[in-house]
């Protein structure tokens, strides 16, 4: 099989790992807080033994990019636990719209008049989520809160990806992505471990979830993507990706009979379309500043 044609199958299979978060982070009978430490730690573990880049390069910036990552995956478990799965991974996906507007601010990166129509239209998605809030229901106890703590998982993001970027800048950007990751891990894993405690008892199937979170949800899909973007490039990259986020609210439907309202759709697809739009337009463009290779293009 070609190299290309190995690297799609590689990506689509990441995208759909990464697209069951939403569900099994709803699924297993855990605080948030239990959710978002226990599944860090073992993915941090589980990088560490599948990612040799992980296990050397370390450096206080690296690490200091964990921090927002560690942010980023903390606040996505909290607002599944609160809000739907689609609204999750809709706002969250709001990312780019904060890398517009932090970029000129930390990198200096002037912002182009492709990016005015982008920021509008991805604007326009976000207010869409609160034109008419979901009603709290069993899945999604507050989603108003949750709404809120995807946005701001969404800002760190953007966040983790100008920290790379930066690096990548001052010429230290090689195995910085799988050191921030691993170390964004540990760092959630550490920061959320007082609000897990005490445990209490668990099922082996709980337990066999929070795994599956770590090892295959972050671990596996992470790896299948650096693998894949050596031979594939960075726009077909990011629309295979896409699979993750119309995949996300799917799982919630199939698992937990959870249905997004309307205008969160309505949103949602607005907010990917635009980022499809951007990739092809940032593509096109002779501006790089780190290989996409370099870029862990995926938050969760």
């Amino acid at each position: 099989m070609p190299a290309s044609s190995t690297a799609r199958l590689q990506l689509a299979g990441a995208a759909i790992l990464f697209s069951t978060g939403g569900a099994a982070i709803k699924a297993a009978d855990f605080s948030g807080w239990q959710i978002a430490g226990f599944r860090s730690g073992v993915a941090a573990v589980a990088l560490w033994l599948l990612s040799r880049e992980a296990r050397r390069s370390w450096n206080g910036r690296a690490v200091l990019i964990g921090i927002a990552y560690a942010a980023c995956l903390t606040l996505f478990v909290l607002a599944n636990r609160l809000t739907t799965a689609a609204n999750t991974i809709f706002l969250q996906s709001t990312a780019p719209l904060y890398l517009v507007f932090l970029s000129p601010w930390l990198l200096k990166e002037p912002i182009r008049r492709q990016d005015l129509g982008f920021m509008a239209a991805v604007g326009l998605g976000l207010a869409l989520f609160f034109v008419g809030v979901d009603s709290p229901a069993s899945t999604a106890p507050d989603p108003v809160r949750g709404n809120l703590l995807a946005v701001a998982s969404g800002f760190f993001w953007a966040l983790t990806v100008c920290g790379l970027r930066w690096m990548g800048a001052a010429g230290g950007a090689h195995g910085a992505a799988a050191v921030a990751v691993v170390a964004g891990n540990l760092i959630a894993f550490l920061v959320a471990l007082p609000m897990a405690l005490p445990v209490g008892n668990h099922s082996p199937a709980d337990w066999g979830l929070i795994l599956y979170l770590g090892v295959f949800q972050i671990a596996v899909a992470y790896v299948l993507v650096t693998r894949a973007l050596r031979s594939i490039g960075a726009l077909e990259a990011s629309l295979i990706l896409l699979i993750e986020p119309v995949l996300n609210p799917v799982w919630a439907w199939v698992f937990q009979g959870e249905r997004p309202g309307l205008w969160p759709l309505v949103g949602g697809g607005t907010i990917l379309a635009a980022t499809a739009v951007k990739g092809w337009l940032d593509s096109r463009s002779t501006s790089a500043v780190v290989r996409a290779a370099e870029l862990p293009v995926e938050a969760r």
